[in-house]
């Protein structure tokens, strides 16, 4: 507990990332250790703001915020707050209204800005993920020559895949001969960084564009985006991530690494709700720079956007890229959002996220050794090379045992065609949860 106590003093002063690598205390699987390290938890009031889900006249154990993050409290009384001014003032809520709707999204730049380690003038709020992964590869992926090739993990997000094979075909290729995934090796669950520089450096001038997951969906690897983005400009290729398990997950320095664009979902671990608006980043070096893009009026200067100017003057910021305006019921809930990781500051949240899930991996080895199953996490052990996720395959259970787990009260997802996908996230979940999920754990085992 010494290291911990202290820490909330250091985190209070200095809001900065803080790691435990060095001077991790031995975990203990006991009710006590994880009530105290909850006790010492510099960030442990952010529970409070979240809606639990029920069962049984209890609080589930909500592992599942990799797919859908829970429901910020105060939610309801920000869209409240637009339906009632819409009801109050009609049209004149775009500029009237409490947060008016005209430059709604420009409230949420300087927090985007913040959590993804960007200049404010690089980041938009717009869309969704899928949709501005097809508009910013209508700026990024220009394939010319032989320098038509995209590069992906083995096993993205299968939008992604379908994002990458259509606008290959698009613009006149062969999806089986222009996307190519590098593959762990023989035995081998995640991929060495070193492979995967090796093949950047393989195909060379062959390559137009390096994409990856910033974290896999399926394993939980967090990859070196900082090496993969130097080793893909080294080629004369652009590098661009989806941050659907990145953004609000990982300590994120866009602008620092270089890399050249990406792009985000908020309902995940940014608690935005379903289908809520999307984020993008562009590196200003592409700004004003006359890129091709698919033009909409929000994109449009915005000092002459109401002239109705027939010809398009494009924002030399990432707003460039925007088509329409601010979609903001969906934005209301996400400046909520927004505003809780501003208070907590990503680097403490992430710092609390290494010692969590740590000591999940540590539950989950001692439940294996207590039951004698072989439950193998095929995440990366070492904290820098994953984010709150761990992904276990139950060898001899499978589904069976997701449903056991399930019916005492645990939320976590399972995905084909054998792992369970645990997550727990920093902003809400405790250590006496990753305690109770190891006994309902170890219960559905025996």
């Amino acid at each position: 507990m010494g290291v911990w106590r202290p820490l909330k003093r250091i985190i209070t002063a200095f809001p900065v990332p803080v790691t435990f690598a060095s001077r991790m205390p031995d975990f203990q699987n006991t009710l006590d250790f994880a009530r105290a390290q909850d006790a010492a938890d510099p960030v442990r009031a952010f529970r409070d703001e979240f809606h639990f889900p029920q069962q049984d006249g209890r609080p589930v154990i909500y592992f599942s915020g990799n797919s859908l993050g829970l429901q910020p409290k105060g939610c309801a009384a920000a869209l409240k707050q637009e339906l009632d001014d819409w009801a109050a003032l009609g049209v004149e809520g775009h500029l009237k209204a409490m947060h008016p709707w005209y430059s709604y999204h420009e409230e949420l730049t300087a927090m985007t800005a913040r959590l993804v380690g960007a200049k404010e003038s690089e980041v938009v709020v717009m869309n969704q993920l899928t949709s501005n992964l097809h508009f910013l590869m209508v700026s990024f992926y220009r394939p010319s020559g032989k320098r038509k090739k995209i590069l992906t993990e083995q096993r993205p997000f299968p939008s992604d895949t379908y994002a990458f094979a259509s606008q290959i075909s698009f613009h006149g290729g062969d999806p089986d001969n222009d996307l190519i995934e590098v593959q762990p090796r023989a035995g081998e669950h995640t991929l060495r960084t070193e492979d995967i520089i090796a093949r950047i450096n393989e195909l060379g001038d062959e390559l137009a564009l390096v994409c990856f997951g910033g974290v896999n969906f399926y394993t939980g690897q967090a990859f070196d985006m900082a090496a993969i983005t130097k080793a893909t400009h080294n080629v004369g290729a652009i590098a661009g991530f989806d941050l659907a398990h990145a953004a609000g997950n990982l300590h994120l320095a866009l602008h620092e690494w270089g890399v050249d664009f990406a792009a985000w979902c908020t309902y995940k671990y940014l608690n935005s709700g379903p289908g809520s608006v999307a984020g993008a980043f562009v590196h200003e070096q592409h700004h004003g720079k006359g890129l091709p893009l698919f033009a909409g009026w929000w994109g449009h200067d915005k000092h002459e956007r109401f002239n109705m100017e027939r010809t398009f003057k494009p924002m030399h910021t990432a707003e460039a890229w925007q088509v329409s305006n601010a979609p903001v019921f969906s934005m209301a809930v996400h400046r909520v959002a927004l505003e809780q990781f501003d208070r907590a500051g990503i680097g403490n949240l992430r710092a609390k996220s290494e010692r969590l899930t740590g000591y999940l991996a540590f539950v989950i080895n001692e439940v294996a050794k207590a039951t004698g199953a072989k439950l193998e996490t095929i995440t990366p052990a070492y904290p820098t090379q994953r984010g709150c996720q761990l992904s276990i395959v139950a060898h001899g259970k499978g589904k069976d045992l997701f449903h056991a787990i399930t019916a005492k009260g645990v939320v976590a997802d399972w995905r084909e065609p054998n792992v369970i996908r645990v997550a727990p996230v920093p902003l809400y979940n405790s250590f006496e949860e990753v305690f109770r999920f190891g006994e309902i754990l170890q219960t559905a085992l025996a």
